[in-house]
């Protein structure tokens, strides 16, 4: 006879544990602590089995006899209950390991290991901690297109238009590296392509004409701040590194002796070593700064630490002290500044600007042609530079450079 909810109620603990029937192999165990569980008996294969469901009042006699049908049909379709119960425990199991984040931070521990700039590490950790309190939790193979794109709406809703389209590459990237190792078997982010704002192009402010950028060397020369962010001022306009390349030197780079900086792929932008020609007047002032940061890793240290390097903001904030707005001029601007006016000059072989700016050509094919590092035309193009630079500094008449002269022309 079924058993009846007042049935279950009144059954008390014993001495020993003991069966309260229901129907079709179903009882319950009513334990000497009081504690009633649900239990199964079944034959399957000949031998005598126990299926476990679990403990009363949470599961009640209606949830009981679910599973008990279900198990049922399992015997009928020649499948063990207790092994397809199993099953699905590992299965739940491997998906909740399969969340998000956990396979986020996964292909992140990849990217490490394979040797991504530390500086793209942090921007793609900071892109997907915003996205964690959001779909970090889920199992990445039950994640809608439209839960990424209420992640990404919210980031958009703060102006961040840009932001919220390298996160959509980011998450894009995370699904693909799912997919990749089996945890799904779709790439929801890439159906989002055209869902969001296309942020305005801006370009980075530059000075790019001869007479401003000589009142721009005017001023970094009467700059009266800390002394290693001067020389950081002074260095910026004749290397036009990325600023992040430029405040992460370290003197085991520097051969002053061959007149060179090498650069690690693991420090480019584009993940390729890089050289840069010291000019003369920037051995010179590689031997000011060798006097106050020589002993240490970096050429420009923290001001807090020795161990790290100086802020990325600190060039900037310099150039802000000068006067220079925001709108006009930034770290990043020297870049700018030495590609327009080098190639304005006319003298040099574009390809060999755009490798001194350690740029990557987009076309394949045009890369596959320009195999050439111009090595030697880039060392003369960065004395040339320099004493350029000198020139609109001091505010002498710009002569083209001869090279006509027993050596050689560029190009």
């Amino acid at each position: 006879m079924a058993l009846s909810h007042i049935q279950i109620t009144n059954a008390k603990p014993r001495d020993k544990a003991y069966k309260v029937a229901d129907a079709d192999g179903l009882y319950l165990v009513v334990q000497t602590n009081g504690a009633k569980l649900w239990r199964m008996n079944y034959r399957y294969l000949g031998r005598q089995k126990t299926l476990y469901f679990g403990g009363w009042p949470e599961i009640g006699i209606a949830a009981a006899r679910q599973l008990r049908e279900k198990a049922r049909e399992q015997i009928a379709a020649g499948l063990d209950p207790a092994a397809e119960k199993r099953i699905d425990t590992l299965a739940r199991k491997v998906a909740a390991d399969n969340t998000f984040k956990t396979i986020a931070e996964e292909w992140v521990a990849k990217n490490e290991r394979e040797g991504r700039a530390p500086i793209t590490l942090d921007k793609i950790r900071w892109l997907l901690g915003m996205a964690y309190p959001m779909i970090g939790t889920l199992p990445i193979s039950k994640i809608t297109p439209q839960e990424v794109l209420a992640v990404l709406r919210k980031v958009e809703a703060t102006g961040r238009y840009e932001s919220a389209r390298r996160m959509r590459s980011v998450l894009s990237r995370v699904f693909r590296y799912g997919i990749a190792t089996a945890r799904t078997d779709r790439d929801v982010a890439a159906d989002l392509r055209g869902a969001l704002i296309t942020p305005k192009v801006q370009h980075l402010a530059a000075i790019t004409t001869a007479k401003e950028v000589g009142g721009l060397l005017r001023a970094i020369e009467g700059y009266t701040g800390h002394e290693i962010t001067s020389i950081g001022l002074r260095l910026s306009p004749h290397l036009f590194v990325r600023p992040g390349e430029l405040r992460r030197a370290e003197w085991s780079e520097i051969d002053t002796r061959a007149a060179l900086w090498s650069l690690s792929a693991e420090k480019m932008k584009m993940r390729r070593p890089h050289r840069v020609p010291l000019s003369r007047q920037v051995l010179d002032i590689l031997a000011e700064l060798r006097a106050l940061t020589g002993e240490g890793r970096f050429l420009f240290p923290s001001f807090r630490s020795a161990k790290q390097c100086m802020s990325e903001n600190t060039i900037n904030a310099a150039l802000r002290r000068l006067g220079y707005s925001q709108e006009e001029m930034t770290a990043h601007g020297f870049r700018a500044m030495a590609a327009t006016l080098l190639n304005e000059m006319g003298i040099w072989n574009p390809d060999a600007i755009e490798k001194q700016l350690a740029h990557l050509d987009t076309s394949m094919v045009r890369r596959a042609y320009t195999r050439g590092e111009y090595w030697d035309e880039r060392v003369r193009m960065m004395q040339h530079w320099s004493d350029y630079l000198d020139e609109l500094r001091d505010g002498a008449k710009i002569l083209r450079p001869d090279f006509s002269k027993g050596r050689n022309s560029p190009g």
